[in-house]
Order: structure tokens, then C-alpha cells, then sequence
């Protein structure tokens, strides 16, 4: 019997990879999250909502000082010709 080996065709390409801003792509969308207990603000397009919250939720919860921002922004890649 004969031994099979594997070959593969490969071909160098250049992609791109960039801030999806196509009229069609989804929206930015912001969060805020407390770094104390780990709660998270509802996720807007505006960053007005989500730094509201934070104002809201020190307000209730004194001593939480920290909190992490989160930015769900959409991509895109595209082979360069």
C-alpha cells in the first residue's frame, strides 16, 4: 500500500482590519459596569445612559468607586486587491 501525504496550496493575502462604518453596520453601543458587585448599566447608543446609571448606582451604593466601561463597536475585514 502506498503512503497518503497531505498537500495544501497556500496564498499569501493582505487583509485590512478597521471600525465597521458602513452605513448598514450595527451601532457603537456603550455599558458601564460597577468593578465592586460586577452589575452592568443597560446598553445604549448614547454614553449619556450608561454615565447616568453610574451616578444612579453610586448614589445607592456608596462605597463603589470603580467602574469599567464597555464598548461593543463592530469591525470589519477586507482583503486588500
Amino acid at each position: 500500500m502506498g503512503t497518503v501525504t497531505p498537500r495544501s496550496v497556500l496564498r499569501h493575502e493582505t487583509w485590512t482590519l478597521q471600525p465597521d462604518r458602513e452605513p448598514d453596520a450595527e451601532p457603537v453601543l456603550y455599558a458601564m459596569q460597577c468593578a465592586v458587585d460586577g452589575e452592568t448599566s443597560p446598553t445604549s447608543e448614547d454614553f449619556a445612559e450608561p454615565q447616568d446609571w453610574v451616578l444612579r448606582h453610586c448614589g445607592q451604593n456608596p462605597s463603589h468607586h470603580t467602574y469599567r466601561e464597555i464598548i461593543t463597536r463592530p469591525w470589519r475585514a477586507w482583503r486588500q486587491m
